[in-house]
């Protein structure tokens, strides 16, 4: 009998590298555009692997996969799927860590690079017919003169690091998981996070999504920055307390944010957010280029193939899991 992949969805121009690779081992494939539990359950719920990029792979869904061994997600967080739940019914979960770790750097830096050497002003008062420097620049220092905060030292953050420091930025970092020893490595000193947000000129995040670290950026971190400071998400929109940011801004707590990801993806139309001209907002872009796209189509294919053909995936969430038989 042959195997069954689910490809539940994705918003990527085709799946041809997928399907070459699974049909290759003998698989079916089918597709869809799921978006509820229901819709998963109803494309998947008897197939042998699954790729997914957002749709939800609850606990309940998990319930209803009875042949499902493997589960790999277009990216690095999986966040849409209860790891746990797998984990109990033998299911493979595998991401895609560091696949686009250069391209979130780039995108990092990018925003740096715009609010450091002030376009987000510029631009726009060039274009109401205005020719002037000093007032719209000032206050601008090298980036030499300046601190880059890290949060998180992961794949991300370890290719940032030598852009930046290109640049003259000095760089520090808060991971409780990381030594000092190994930011060292990266002439990157290791602080405390209240040391971090109170040093840092640019606070960049670079974490997965968590109970532990959603809204890890609230209020009260807010308070924490200097007002001269610019916050920067390329990681999980919910890793900021939305709401607490908007008041910031708006009360000038910190000079600006760039951000790629937002708690509501797209934004509403009335968002505070999409009206502040110290806001850098780009629509959850930081991964892409036609070199890291072509490649997690192919991982992602590549790590259910492996499971189907007897083998270990490469990526595990969990690799603790203990296979299921079907």
């Amino acid at each position: 009998m042959a195997n069954t992949v689910a490809i539940l969805d994705c918003n990527f121009p085709n799946t041809v590298s997928e399907e070459a690779i699974l049909t290759k081992i003998g698989a079916d494939v089918r597709k869809g555009q799921c978006t509820t539990e229901e819709q998963v359950i109803d494309l998947a719920g008897d197939v042998d692997g699954i790729i997914v990029q957002y749709a939800p792979l609850t606990a309940r869904v998990m319930e209803r996969l009875h042949r499902c061994r493997v589960i790999a997600r277009y990216g690095i967080g999986v966040d849409n799927i209860d790891v746990a739940a797998a984990a109990k019914r033998g299911i493979w979960v595998c991401n895609v860590p560091g696949f686009c770790a250069t391209e979130l750097a780039e995108h990092t830096l990018a925003f740096i690079l715009y609010f450091g050497r002030r376009i987000h002003r510029l631009d726009p008062s060039v274009r109401r017919g205005e020719w002037e420097t000093i007032g719209i620049m000032r206050p601008t220092r090298r980036l030499a003169e300046l601190t880059l905060g890290l949060i998180g030292f992961g794949h991300v953050a370890r290719e940032l690091a030598p852009r930046a420091q290109a640049l003259g930025l000095r760089i520090i970092a808060n991971a409780p998981h990381t030594t000092a020893e190994t930011m060292a490595q990266y002439g990157v000193t290791k602080v405390s996070l209240d040391d971090l947000l109170a040093q840092s000129d640019f606070v960049s995040l670079h974490l997965p999504l968590s109970l532990e670290t959603r809204h890890l950026i609230d209020a009260q971190r807010l308070r924490q920055m200097k007002s001269s400071a610019y916050l920067i998400n390329t990681s999980r929109g919910s890793l900021v307390d939305e709401a607490a940011l908007i008041e910031a801004l708006r009360e000038g707590r910190i000079a600006g944010a760039g951000l790629d990801v937002l708690e509501k993806e797209p934004p509403a139309r009335d968002n505070p957010l999409l009206a502040m001209e110290n806001v850098i907002l780009t629509p959850h872009a930081s991964f892409y280029s036609d070199d890291s796209l072509a490649y997690l189509q192919q991982a992602v294919a590549e790590e259910v193939a492996r499971v189907l053909q007897g083998e270990r995936p490469r990526s595990p969430v969990d690799p603790t899991v203990k296979p299921r038989v079907v």
